[in-house]
């Protein structure tokens, strides 16, 4: 579409079509006579038409000026249509967001920053629970806005901000065998069970993997593989194998002596949940700024 002149040259055509002088059509522009005169020429010549007829008094449109200003106001027109719907579009999404989140983000810590972002902004949002793997994944191809993940040191080449730290804890049924023994455990002896795992992608079982793989050691396979935190934390209090899981989101279990925490030696597993977006440097302006507000001040320590 080389033979097209931008859009501001068009509109500079027809103003001289409606105000009937250069000098008028330049006013209505912003620009001087001789700088909307030497835009004219540009058009002429880039159309290869002549365009205008100029004369002291004024200037008039030529026949091919006249078919061109008829197609230059319907050009406009869509323009600006397009631009108008662009702008709704935009303040749209001021007010909307999209968030992957892992479980343990999703179910213990998103519910309070999502009811505070939308007090103070009238944000809605949209939010997916799954592993976080898939959080990066969503994220990268685009379709969420931000992400939460569980093992916040591996962003995947996403820009990243710890909004949080949390710790993992083995947690068992009352009468396991475990909770009754009386001493922490070695991770040798870890080791040696099946036990209760979160499937393979999860934030948690990357961590706990990540530790042991430091002391040379591998997980036995698992008893059981569950998707959800809550389905873990149900499993394991009915008498399944022990499971890893956060101190975030077993408190109640706990407390309701429904779950025990089986204490373990020399086995670090602390971890960071991170907020991911696309980018390298600041999060953009809107909503996700808003919710990483929220929950840096909320941070949890």
């Amino acid at each position: 579409m080389r033979n097209i002149p931008d859009l501001a040259a068009l509109q500079l055509l027809v103003d001289v079509a409606t105000h009937g002088s250069i000098g008028a059509a330049g006013r209505a522009n912003g620009i001087t006579q001789q700088s909307a005169s030497e835009r004219l020429r540009a058009v002429e010549a880039q159309t290869g038409l002549t365009l205008l007829r100029r004369a002291a008094g004024g200037s008039t449109l030529t026949e091919s000026g006249v078919l061109m200003v008829g197609w230059a106001a319907r050009l406009i027109d869509l323009a600006q249509e397009i631009d108008e719907s662009i702008a709704t579009l935009r303040d749209d999404r001021a007010h909307q967001l999209s968030v992957a989140a892992s479980m343990t983000v999703a179910e213990h810590l998103l519910p309070l920053w999502l009811v505070r972002l939308r007090q103070q902004h009238d944000t809605v949002v949209s939010l997916v629970a799954t592993n976080s793997e898939n959080v990066r994944t969503a994220v990268a191809d685009g379709s969420v806005d931000m992400g939460f993940v569980e093992d916040g040191a591996d962003s995947g080449g996403l820009a990243s901000l710890v909004v949080a730290r949390d710790e993992l804890g083995l947690y068992s049924a009352p009468r396991d065998p475990w909770a009754e023994q009386g001493s922490p455990l070695t991770p040798d002896q870890l080791v040696t069970r099946r036990l209760t795992w979160r499937e393979r992608g999860s934030g948690t079982r990357r961590v706990v993997d990540d530790a042991l793989a430091r002391l040379g050691l591998t997980a036995a396979v698992p008893a059981v593989e569950l998707t959800t935190t809550s389905g873990i934390r149900s499993t394991v209090s009915a008498g399944s194998p022990p499971a890893f899981m956060s101190r975030l989101s077993v408190r109640s279990d706990v407390e309701a002596g429904r779950l025990v925490e089986v204490p373990i030696e020399g086995l670090d597993l602390s971890r960071d949940l991170a907020a991911l977006w696309v980018g390298s440097g600041r999060p953009p302006a809107g909503p996700v700024r808003d919710l990483l507000a929220i929950a840096t001040k909320t941070r949890t320590r």
